[in-house]
């Protein structure tokens, strides 16, 4: 192995450890409290070594939203790929997303600290345009065989994404011991989303 190499992979690793301390403290003290200097001192590195390699706190959280996009999407993936129709894909798509939300809390805090992400965030990060592009395939197939052709898809899935993440968002910070409350809330969002479309 030669120098160059030696030194990238020297500079992946140190950059791997940036973002494996950043994750740490953000599942210890939440995202809110990351700061160069505790990850500096997570990793015994100098400030600067950090800015190395991020230009700031917010690039970090960046990737570590990208890194959470990438692992709900591959859930909704699954869920979609073992759905037979449409309505179906979009039912399980909401199921997975509200399963991945409770189960990995910290990274969908991180993903949704300051609210949805903005159109500027999406074309930063592809994983969230194939986020986007999942739900929305099915939506504009329900769309084109429903009575209204002419729906805005990208209206329905800002619907669908603001009610699943506002029904997400009232539940952790409320009481856990709703959950067949919170089943049933969600199926009755997912029941009226898809015959809204239909009807």
């Amino acid at each position: 192995m030669g120098i160059a190499e030696r030194k990238k992979r020297h500079k992946e690793e140190i950059r791997s450890s940036i973002l494996e301390a950043a994750w740490q403290l953000v599942v210890q003290e939440g995202w809110q409290a990351l700061s160069i200097r505790k990850i500096a001192e997570a990793i015994e590195y100098s400030v600067p070594v950090i800015y190395d390699h991020f230009a700031n706190k917010e690039a970090i959280l960046l990737e570590l939203t990208k890194q959470g996009f990438q692992k709900l999407n591959d859930e909704l993936v699954k869920a979609k790929q073992a759905a037979a129709s449409t309505e179906m894909q979009i039912e399980a798509m909401a199921y997975a997303y509200w399963k991945f939300a409770f189960d990995n809390k910290a990274y969908y805090q991180v993903m949704y600290g300051l609210g949805i992400p903005s159109c500027e965030t999406v074309n930063q990060i592809s994983e969230l345009a194939t986020f986007s592009e999942l739900i929305l395939q099915p939506i504009r197939e329900m769309i084109a065989a429903g009575p209204y052709p002419e729906t805005d898809p990208f209206l329905k899935l800002h619907t669908f994404w603001s009610m699943l993440h506002g029904l997400i968002s009232i539940n952790m910070m409320g009481d856990e011991d709703k959950e067949d409350l919170n089943q049933m809330v969600l199926q009755d969002f997912i029941r009226g989303f898809v015959s809204g479309m239909k009807s």
